[in-house]
């Protein structure tokens, strides 16, 4: 028998399950496929009208049938972050072979990440007051909009009775999420946590907001292009949406239960930058911090890191921070560790990025294949690292950790290793 306890007598976490819905596939499969063929999923915004925004181009979600994972009555009443938050939890408990009328739901928790909640909600209510009356108004708005429904919803969905929350620190929501329901499980209480990050704030009244920043790409000739992370060329990120769920249990009842075991959650790490508000710490002191807590808690030292999945916003200075901040925790190192951002081709999925990132992660660490940084053409010289430019690249990977840095200077990572018994 494996040992199941930390050398602190906490439990060790494993992911058993993982559900996907993203830009460029809507299942785990067909997303991890789209990754390794470089594949983007921007495209022209279809959900609004965007004529006279200087942007006018994101990454949506393609095909996805609430219909397939909830009865319409449910659908109609839940926002569309919620609907993708259901879904994609359904797909991570039957990936992990999880009976839930076996289980004690008193002992199974759900953890979201979420930025907006029902942003496209409450856009449109302000309309209807406009156009129709404040009478008019759904009586399903107010929790419909509320960013905790998503882990709400999944919650009523499942049946999990255990410990319920939300986290909202921006672009760090789901990465933080992931780790704070792997320390829920170290407690004790839990067995199971449904974890992970859900987003579709996809709106005028976001894109206004977004383009008054000066934050997005305005390639909007060539979407597929416009997500370059660490490219000279890059002049901000494309906007998504999707979710990204893992199924987290303790070891010892994965175990007992003979669960598919696919990696092992090992360490997290969070940390402040104490900055600005939307600017990261031009000295990456805050990025590093975290990476380093994250190592420290894993007990692995920077120099068994085999890969390393990037925030890679294709921001101008959120990528030179992070390079820089890899090079503060990994030394000459750094040189050696291939890194990737899979915003390159989902965008970003803001709220939702840590939990698609994760998923991309874990995929690299079970089949040896590390998925590129597409539209890497003009090497920056502030970014000078090995970002796998353009076409995936085999290489084994025991060790990998995540990064996910918000606005406010949230900064998250999390260490995903394979499973050794």
């Amino acid at each position: 028998m494996p040992q199941t306890k930390r050398p602190d007598g906490r439990p060790r976490v494993v992911i058993t399950g993982m559900g996907a819905l993203t830009p460029v596939g809507n299942t785990v499969e067909e997303y991890w496929a789209a990754l390794l063929a470089g594949r983007s999923g921007a495209g022209p915004i279809t959900q609004f009208d965007a004529t006279g925004y200087t942007t006018r181009i994101d990454a949506e979600v393609k095909g996805f049938s609430p219909a397939q994972f909830m009865d319409a009555k449910e659908a109609r009443r839940m926002a569309r972050f919620s609907q993708l938050a259901v879904a994609a939890s359904k797909m991570a408990v039957e990936h992990a072979r999880l009976d839930l009328s076996a289980e004690d739901p008193d002992r199974m928790g759900v953890l979201l990440g979420n930025g907006n909640g029902g942003i496209p909600n409450i856009e449109e209510e302000v309309r209807t007051i406009i156009e129709r009356g404040g009478n008019r108004v759904s009586p399903f708005f107010m929790p419909m909009q509320l960013p905790n429904m998503a882990a709400a919803e999944v919650s009523i969905a499942l049946g999990l009775k255990g410990y319920n929350s939300t986290i909202i620190t921006a672009c760090a929501a789901s990465t933080q999420a992931i780790g704070e329901a792997m320390e829920v499980l170290r407690r004790g209480r839990l067995r199971v946590m449904v974890t992970g990050g859900t987003e579709a704030g996809i709106s005028a009244i976001a894109l206004a907001g977004f383009c008054a920043l000066r934050a997005l790409s305005t390639r909007n000739d060539d979407p597929a292009l416009a997500s370059r992370p660490f490219d000279k060329d890059r002049d901000g990120f494309v906007a998504g949406e999707g979710a990204g769920i893992v199924l987290l249990e303790t070891l010892e009842h994965a175990l007992n239960r003979g669960a598919p075991i696919l990696a092992e959650l090992t360490g997290y790490g969070a940390s402040a930058d104490a900055f600005h508000k939307v600017a990261p710490d031009s000295q990456g002191l805050g990025a590093a911090k975290a990476m380093r807590w994250a190592l420290e808690d894993a007990e692995i030292p920077p120099a068994e890191v085999d890969y390393i999945n990037a925030h890679g916003t294709s921001t101008p200075l959120n990528d030179q921070v992070e390079t820089l901040a890899i090079k503060q925790v990994f030394g000459e190192a750094a040189y050696t560790i291939p890194i990737s951002s899979t915003k390159s081709m989902i965008g970003h999925l803001l709220g939702a990025s840590g939990g698609a990132e994760a998923i991309a992660t874990v995929q690299t660490i079970r089949e040896g294949i590390i998925h590129a940084t597409i539209n890497l053409q003009t090497p920056d010289p502030a970014c000078d690292l090995d970002y796998v430019p353009n076409v995936a690249r085999r290489a084994p990977v025991r060790i990998a950790i995540s990064n996910s840095f918000g606005f406010g200077g949230q900064n998250a990572c999390l260490v995903f290793q394979a499973y050794e018994g």
